[in-house]
């Protein structure tokens, strides 16, 4: 305890926001040992995607120090790796609360550094910085986003020069220089930094440019772009960049979700603000219901992520799974991708069904680790070693799905516009998405996903996970649920016969024959565990795809299920 009192109040003395010095201060006076714990117990961690973490005070937490140690670890490093005629950072965020404090602070140390900021004066979404900083030639980037996290969450996003996500060793190189920096009040950092001579607003110029590329990248088909389309913005930074870019497209029957459209770090209609979340697409779907619209889309708050409703037999509104997205996409952009013949890319936890997909139409199928870091060094891999063109498409089940080359992250602008696409062919040949499916369901056979999340929150709790993923990796079961395991594949091993993109991770395959496979694995960015499965059967003879896939969902819930409860017996040791 003496030990936790000495490293809070050295933390406190460093912390230059008397805001969280306050509420470090309460917890040393009033005694609250277990909380503040959890406050200093280490350091926050890049991760799948970026660091996270609940805004608060601590070094384990997201606030004002950790921004600014970070930043100043980050300039660090690129002052080791980057030539002078480089020494230009990208800077972007999203609309959380503290987003904008942490911006200011992130551009003063940069520029106090000596490095030259561009950055974008208002919340924006993250791909298009991400964009921005690849044609910018820029050293690096940072978004300042928890994408869709919760409310009280915040995060810090770096990009390499490559124009894709730091991966490892970087990553752990840029730890080692913020390990380094000393208490956060006493980094240098620039004085009005949004004044400064060096840091110079990002030219409004740059979207249409990024909306010339994703031009580029679709067929030139047209189909029925009358369709009525609702949108949400989930109160995010993608309602004007999704709406005109879908007008710009010639979707000009586009109908917002009002309460949720404009940006709000408060997010007051729902209580997660991520389309995977139950409830968070009603409102969606009862303005879809009442205007009678064809489609609904959604973006997660930071705009890199799609959601995807559509109106079922019997006129329910139904929201697409990211496996369901990510396939149709990319069955509808390999079959009208003329002479393009680069590869398809999803994660390892993604349906296996895209190798298949990519089978048919003879183009490269690889996975990767979770998250698109990986994904898109994954496909700069093997342009530069194989020769491969650029990637046609990236995908997670996640609702991430990056189209053609435009942005080199996950980007749900391009997405929802590409999807949009789709579905305006489908009707101009007198079909539906849900046709499409089917057509799809034919070809490849039924295939579905499940997923479920063991919440462990604190220090005990990521013991707890741990605990649990020994004991899955010790004494696997032989049987989950209905199924028997046929074969097990541990990710922590064998890196060494993989390429790097497919590398040591915390992760546990399950095979179950040529029914599917069942996954775990701790999540990169909140404190879950998480249970993947994959089940697929035969195309139904009566033709009743529609019902085999409830049917076969129901046992893939059901086997998720089976496996997180033997997963929480071994939290409780």
């Amino acid at each position: 305890m003496d030990d936790l009192q000495a490293r809070t109040r050295e933390w406190i003395d460093g912390d230059p926001d008397p805001r969280t010095r306050s509420e470090l201060t309460a917890l040393l006076t009033n005694g609250g040992s277990e909380e503040l714990a959890d406050r200093m117990a280490g350091t926050l961690e890049f991760g799948t995607a970026g660091i996270r973490g609940v805004v608060e005070g601590g070094s384990n937490r997201m606030n004002r120090a950790v921004v600014i140690r970070t930043t100043a670890g980050l300039a660090a490093y690129l002052d080791e790796t980057v030539p002078d005629d480089r020494r230009l950072v990208l800077v972007g965020r999203d609309a959380r609360v503290s987003s904008e404090t942490f911006m200011e602070d992130t551009v003063g140390v940069l520029l106090a550094a000596g490095f030259q900021v561009r950055y974008f004066p208002e919340p924006t979404p993250t791909p298009l910085v991400a964009y921005a900083a690849l044609q910018a030639r820029a050293c690096a980037a940072v978004v300042i986003t928890a994408s869709h996290n919760p409310p009280a969450d915040n995060g810090y996003k770096v990009y390499a020069s490559n124009g894709a996500q730091i991966v490892s060793p970087t990553d752990t190189e840029i730890a080692e220089q913020i390990a380094k920096v000393g208490p956060a009040n006493k980094v240098a950092r620039a004085a009005m930094p949004f004044e400064h001579p060096d840091g110079v607003p990002v030219s409004e110029d740059v979207f249409d440019d990024y909306l010339h590329h994703v031009a580029t990248t679709l067929p030139s088909l047209t189909g029925d772009r009358s369709q009525s389309i609702v949108y949400s913005a989930m109160h995010g930074v993608g309602g004007d960049a999704v709406v005109s870019a879908l007008e710009r497209f010639g979707f000009g029957n586009v109908h917002p979700v009002a309460r949720q459209f404009e940006p709000d770090g408060s997010f007051p209609t729902v209580s997660f603000p991520n389309p995977e979340e139950p409830g968070a697409m009603d409102m969606a779907h009862e303005l879809a219901a009442s205007v009678d619209a064809d489609l609904v889309l959604a973006n997660d708050p930071d705009a890199d992520r799609l959601a995807v409703s559509v109106p079922f037999p019997g006129g329910q509104w139904k929201a697409l799974t990211g496996n369901q997205i990510g396939c149709l996409l990319a069955e509808f952009l390999l079959h009208h991708r003329g002479d393009r013949s680069g590869p398809v890319i999803n994660s390892i936890v993604s349906s296996p069904l895209l190798g298949r997909i990519a089978d048919r139409h003879g183009v490269t199928f690889t996975q990767t680790l979770t998250g698109f870091k990986w994904i898109w060094n994954a496909s700069l891999d093997l342009t530069a070693d194989e020769g491969e063109a650029p990637m046609i498409l990236g995908y997670e089940e996640a609702l991430g799905y990056s189209v053609g080359d435009t942005v080199r992250d996950k980007d749900g602008i391009s997405a929802a516009v590409a999807f949009a696409v789709l579905a305006a062919v489908a009707a101009g040949d007198g079909m539906t998405v849900v046709d499409r499916l089917g057509e799809l369901y034919r070809s490849y056979g039924v295939w579905t996903s499940a997923q479920v999340s063991l919440r462990r929150e604190g220090v005990d709790g990521s013991e707890e996970i741990a605990r649990a993923m020994r004991e899955l990796r010790e004494a696997t079961p032989g049987e989950i649920g209905d199924f028997d395991v046929t074969e097990v594949r541990d990710f922590a091993t064998g890196a060494e016969h993989r390429p790097r993109y497919l590398g040591a991770t915390n992760l546990i395959e399950m095979q179950l024959g040529a029914t599917g496979r069942v996954l775990a694995r701790p999540s990169g960015t909140e404190p879950k565990l998480k249970v993947y499965v994959d089940l697929t059967t035969s195309y139904p003879d009566s033709g009743d795809w529609i019902g085999a896939e409830a049917q076969l969902a129901e046992k893939a819930a059901k086997t998720g299920q089976s496996l997180a409860d033997w997963l929480v017996r071994r939290m409780a040791g």
